[in-house]
């Protein structure tokens, strides 16, 4: 059996059942963090149906939120998440702006990691922050079948 995650009658994903119950399961916990809908919506018979503009607008917050951490093991928790919805994104026309995301960051950071040794660490710069987060998605679309 397989579920269906469909966006204006296409299918962008059609994963395993535990894949798709995993990654709900993680669209809620997020979901809750950025305190807005994903635009995913619940899976009925198999199908799970997408909103394009209110999973745009998801995608940009989940990636505004990963580009204000310095946070080791937030930002491996949350890497393959992001990145399977950077495939979704890609797959629904979603544009991202990378440059606007790598562009210097106003205001405080969110879960700086804290070192003891090496003391505070800050956010990768520029454009570099987002190079593999872009890579890992790329090598996951592969494996995402439709």
């Amino acid at each position: 059996m397989s579920q269906y995650f469909d966006m204006d009658g296409e299918t962008l994903w059609n994963p395993s059942n535990k894949a798709a119950r995993m990654f709900q399961h993680h669209v809620a916990f997020f979901e809750a963090e950025l305190g807005l809908s994903s635009g995913i919506g619940p899976m009925e018979n198999d199908e799970c149906r997408m909103d394009p503009a209110v999973f745009e607008t998801f995608v940009k917050a989940l990636l505004a939120l990963r580009r204000r951490t310095s946070h080791a093991v937030l930002l491996a928790l949350s890497e393959g998440f992001t990145a399977t919805v950077l495939v979704l994104a890609e797959r629904a026309g979603i544009r991202v702006d990378w440059t606007q995301l790598g562009a210097d960051l106003e205001g405080p950071l969110e879960d700086v990691h804290v070192c003891a040794v090496t003391g505070m660490s800050a956010p990768v710069e520029g454009g570099a922050w987002g190079a593999g987060l872009r890579d890992k998605a790329q090598e996951l679309g592969r494996r995402m079948p439709r």
